[in-house]
């Protein structure tokens, strides 16, 4: 009898080759959608980001990054930098066209990278993300 490891022919996609994170992008993201609460004065709480400049909307290939990608790139940022994150991958994927979530979520991994900070979401956080997608998955992932 032999006991061997089976590895399946199509790899989870945490095993993809990585495309490297542009972190001007990402400031430029974290800076947008704070500007865009800052200069909400019309009873809206959430930023529309259909208003925001075409290389923004149209960086949807940041949330097909694995996980394992966010949670180290998560490191470099404070956790008011990766609520912004949250906030706008939450958003993008409601308002904006070809933003993949579901269950690969970047919501998913930044939140995990705050509880691992011992600084998880509070209920208000929670609450937001509730209100602004209907994606069952977040902000934990998969239970």
């Amino acid at each position: 009898m032999s006991v061997g490891a089976w590895e399946p022919d199509n790899q989870a996609s945490n095993d993809q080759p990585r495309k490297e994170i542009d972190h001007a992008l990402i400031n430029r993201i974290i800076d947008a959608i704070n500007e865009a609460d800052g200069a909400n004065t019309e009873g809206h709480d959430e930023p529309e980001l259909k208003s925001f400049d075409e290389e923004l909307q149209s960086a949807s290939w940041l949330a097909g990054l694995p996980a394992t990608q966010w949670l180290e790139e998560a490191s470099r940022w404070d956790s008011a930098q990766i609520w912004a994150l949250i906030r706008f991958f939450t958003l993008a994927e409601m308002q904006l066209q070809d933003w993949q979530g579901g269950a690969e979520s970047p919501v998913i991994p930044l939140a995990k990278s705050l509880r691992q900070r011992k600084a998880p979401l509070q209920r208000e956080q929670l609450l937001w993300i509730r209100q602004h997608s209907d994606n069952r998955y977040l902000p934990y992932g998969p239970l």
